[in-house]
């Protein structure tokens, strides 16, 4: 995500840290150069067209995920769901290359990839156009003076009440115990969400339309354990 207003100058603080990891292979390169304008969208085009208008064929309805990593949960949602339009937002050119493999040989087209800061799609999105939000496994910035940095926040947390429409699901995801009390209290004090856990179950195990992504299946071969929430928008008054 890249540095953009407001803040100090006019400016936010960085969200992401590099674009690039290792040097891409050659497939993976020849993704990017060749694949990926068939997918991309910017926010210049979602605010003229609004987040339906970006699609070739107009969708039921739009989801938006947030830093989708390796584009396992988007090309899963994608082809579980054909007649909803997919917006996910990366910066990170790997995880860029990995999702437009994955979507290489679909039938659908209804995955648009948006390579800048997700907090600027959510400033262009018009209120109440999405019916569904995931942020899945975001860096935790563990150390206190990176905390700013973290997408969870009561600014985004405003921002996606506004975008999300009534009845609207809020889904995140983290395997860091410190980002999970912060995500809840940020959450749960909001009053657009209502978390929908009754029991443990309801947050320690992963619903059956949330598919597994890479980053869930490290943390746990590591010891760590996901947490799963799931928060509805509740009606404006």
């Amino acid at each position: 995500m890249t540095d953009s207003p407001p803040g100090a100058a006019g400016r936010r603080d960085k969200l992401h840290g590099r674009r690039r990891g290792h040097k891409l292979r050659p497939g993976q390169q020849a993704l990017i150069d060749t694949a990926l304008a068939a997918k991309q969208s910017s926010v210049a085009a979602i605010a003229a067209a609004g987040p339906a208008g970006i699609f070739p064929v107009t969708p039921r309805e739009v989801w938006l995920e947030v830093g989708f990593g390796g584009g396992e949960h988007v090309a899963w949602q994608a082809a579980h769901n054909p007649n909803v339009g997919l917006i996910g937002c990366e910066v990170f050119q790997t995880g860029i290359a990995t999702l437009l493999a994955q979507l290489k040989d679909s039938r659908n087209d209804n995955v648009r990839i948006v390579v800048d800061d997700a907090r600027l799609v959510l400033d262009a999105l018009p209120e109440a156009s999405l019916a569904r939000a995931f942020v899945l496994f975001p860096d935790p910035w563990p150390k206190a003076r990176h905390h700013k940095r973290r997408f969870v926040s009561p600014e985004t947390l405003a921002a996606l009440a506004r975008v999300l429409r009534d009845g609207a699901e809020l889904r995140l995801g983290t395997d860091d115990i410190a980002y999970l009390r912060v995500m809840l209290e940020i959450a749960c004090s909001h009053d657009a969400f209502e978390w929908l856990a009754r029991r443990p179950a309801d947050w320690r195990e992963r619903p059956p339309d949330w598919p597994q992504t890479r980053y869930e299946a490290k943390a746990i071969a590591q010891g760590r354990r996901p947490a799963f929430l799931r928060l509805i928008r509740r009606t404006r008054r």
